[in-house]
C-alpha cells in the first residue's frame, strides 16, 4: 500500500473512530439520564423484568447471526446492489422467525408459571414478563427491516450519519418512554420507549441514509456466499451471546427481582464502557484491519498494535480505578435505595481487564478465521456456566457476581495463543500499556481518602 493511501487510511480511522466514541458516549449519557429519571417513576424490579425480557430478544437475534453486516464489510460485493437486496431479504425473513420463537418463548413461560414449574421468587415467575416478551418480540421484525445502509456506511468509513441515527431513536425513545413512565408508572413504559426507539431507528435507515435503496429480491451466489462466511459467524456469535447474556439468565434464576434490578444498575457502566470500547472495535477497527490485511499484510502487526493501545489503556485504568471507588459513583448517582449497586460495580469492575481482546476477535474476522472467535467464546461460555453456580453454592449472591467479573479471564491464554501463531504480538506495547491498571488503582484510592475525610 502506498504511503498516500495509508495516509488516507489513517485519516478515515481517525474520523471515524472520533464519530463512533463520540457518538457512543452521548448515546451512553442519555442512556444514563434515562436510567436516572425512569428509576424515579419505577421500582427496581420492573428493571429486573424488562433486562430478562431484552436478554432474551439479544440472544435469540445472536442465535441467528449470519454476520450480514460483517459480511457486507469484508466483502469484495459489500456495494453490489443484488448482494445487499439479498441481505436485506435474508435480514427480514430472520427477524420475522425471531419474532415467532419469542411469542412461542412467552407462551412457554406462562404456563410454566401456571404450573408451578419456575421457583416462586425467582424473576422468571413475574406475572408480567410473559406479556412483556410477547409486546416486545415485534422489535425483532422492526429491525429486520432496517436498510443496509447502515452496513455500507461502516465499510466506507461513514459513521457520521449512523451515529446521528442512533442519537435520534434514543432520544425518542426516551421522550416516549418518561411520558408514559409519567403517566402510568409501569413497566410498559419500558417497552413502549424500546418499539419507538427501534422504530425510528428503521425509519431513518431508509429516509435519511445515503445508498442503495433496498428491493425485494435475492441472488443465488450471494446467498451462498453470504451463508459461507455466516456459518463460523453463527456459532461464534451463539456462544457469544450467550457469554454476554448469560450472566442475567443465571443469575435471575438465583435471586429475587430487587436483586436483579441492583446488578443491572451496575452492569449498566459496566456494559457503557465495554460497548463504547467494543463498538469502536467492531466498526472501525474490523474495516481499518480487513484493508491493510488485503493491500499490506506486512504492515498487520504494527496496525493491529497501535489500534490496541488507545483501548488497552482505558480499560486498564477504568478497572482499577471502578474496583476501588466505584461505590462512590452510585452513592453519588442514585438514591439510597440503590447504594447495594456500589459494591456490585466494585466487582464487576474486572471483567473490563478482559474486554480489550475483544479487538483480537475483528482481526480474526479480518483475517477469515472467525473460528478462532468461536474459541475464545467457548472457553468464556464454559468459564462462566462453571463459575457462577459454583462460587453461588460456595459463598452465595457475592459468590455469583464474583464469577460473573472473572469468567473472561479464562480465554486470555487462547487469545495469546492464537496472536502469537499470526505474528501479531509486541509485548513491548503489552507491557507498556499495564501501567494505566496501577494509576487506576491509586486514583481511586485517593477519591476515597478525599472523600472520607
Amino acid at each position: 500500500m502506498s504511503q498516500p493511501k495509508l495516509t488516507s487510511l489513517k485519516r478515515r480511522v481517525l474520523r471515524a473512530g472520533g464519530w463512533t466514541l463520540a457518538g457512543h458516549a452521548l448515546g451512553q449519557m442519555i442512556r444514563l439520564g434515562s436510567n436516572l429519571v425512569m428509576t424515579r417513576l419505577l421500582v427496581p424490579e420492573m428493571f429486573g423484568v424488562m433486562a430478562i425480557a431484552i436478554t432474551v430478544s439479544i440472544i435469540l437475534v445472536m442465535l441467528s447471526d449470519l454476520g450480514l453486516q460483517q459480511n457486507i464489510v469484508q466483502s469484495p460485493r459489500g456495494d453490489e446492489p443484488d448482494f445487499l437486496d439479498t441481505a436485506w431479504f435474508v435480514q427480514i425473513a430472520r427477524g420475522v422467525v425471531l419474532c415467532i420463537l419469542m411469542l412461542l418463548l412467552s407462551a412457554g413461560l406462562y404456563f410454566a408459571d401456571l404450573s408451578g414449574m419456575l421457583p416462586p421468587k425467582s424473576v422468571y415467575a413475574s406475572p408480567d414478563l410473559p406479556l412483556v416478551i410477547a409486546v416486545y418480540s415485534v422489535s425483532a421484525i422492526i429491525y429486520g427491516f432496517q436498510s443496509t445502509k447502515i452496513a455500507t456506511a461502516y465499510r466506507n468509513f461513514d459513521q457520521r450519519r449512523v451515529i446521528q441515527v442512533g442519537l435520534i431513536s434514543q432520544l425518542c425513545g426516551l421522550i416516549i418512554m418518561v411520558i408514559v413512565g409519567a403517566m402510568s408508572r409501569s413497566i410498559w413504559a419500558l417497552v413502549v420507549g424500546a418499539l419507538v426507539s427501534s422504530s425510528t431507528t428503521t425509519l431513518l435507515s431508509h429516509m435519511w441514509m445515503r445508498g442503495h435503496v433496498n428491493r425485494f429480491r435475492f441472488e443465488k451466489e450471494a446467498l451462498r456466499e453470504l451463508i459461507a462466511f455466516g456459518k463460523w459467524v453463527f456459532a461464534s456469535s451463539a456462544l457469544y451471546v450467550l457469554t454476554i447474556n448469560g450472566d442475567k439468565l443465571l443469575l435471575g434464576a438465583f435471586v429475587e427481582a430487587e436483586v436483579m434490578g441492583f446488578y443491572i444498575i451496575a452492569a449498566l457502566f459496566v456494559s457503557a464502557i465495554s460497548g463504547t470500547l467494543g463498538m469502536l472495535f467492531s466498526n472501525v477497527s474490523l474495516p481499518a484491519i480487513s484493508e491493510i490485511a488485503r493491500n499490506d499484510p506486512e504492515r498487520l502487526r504494527e496496525i493491529y498494535n497501535k489500534l490496541c493501545v488507545p483501548g488497552d489503556l482505558i480499560l486498564l485504568f477504568l478497572t482499577g480505578f471502578l474496583f476501588i471507588a466505584g461505590h462512590w459513583l452510585i452513592t453519588l448517582l442514585y438514591d439510597p435505595r440503590y447504594a447495594t449497586a456500589g459494591n456490585t460495580l466494585e466487582i464487576l469492575s474486572l471483567s473490563l481487564f478482559a474486554v480489550r481482546y475483544e479487538i483480537a476477535r475483528q482481526a480474526y474476522l479480518a483475517l477469515g478465521l472467525p473460528h478462532y472467535g468461536t474459541v475464545m467464546s467457548a472457553v468464556r461460555f464454559i468459564s462462566l456456566c462453571s463459575l457462577v453456580p459454583l462460587f453461588y453454592y460456595l459463598v452465595g449472591t457475592q459468590g455469583a457476581i464474583w464469577g460473573i467479573a472473572l469468567h473472561s479471564l479464562a480465554a486470555v491464554p487462547i487469545v495469546y495463543k492464537f496472536n502469537a501463531k499470526l505474528g501479531l504480538i509486541d509485548w513491548r506495547r503489552e507491557s507498556m500499556t499495564l501501567v494505566a491498571l496501577p494509576i487506576g488503582i491509586l486514583l481511586g484510592l485517593a477519591l476515597n481518602f478525599i472523600l472520607v475525610r
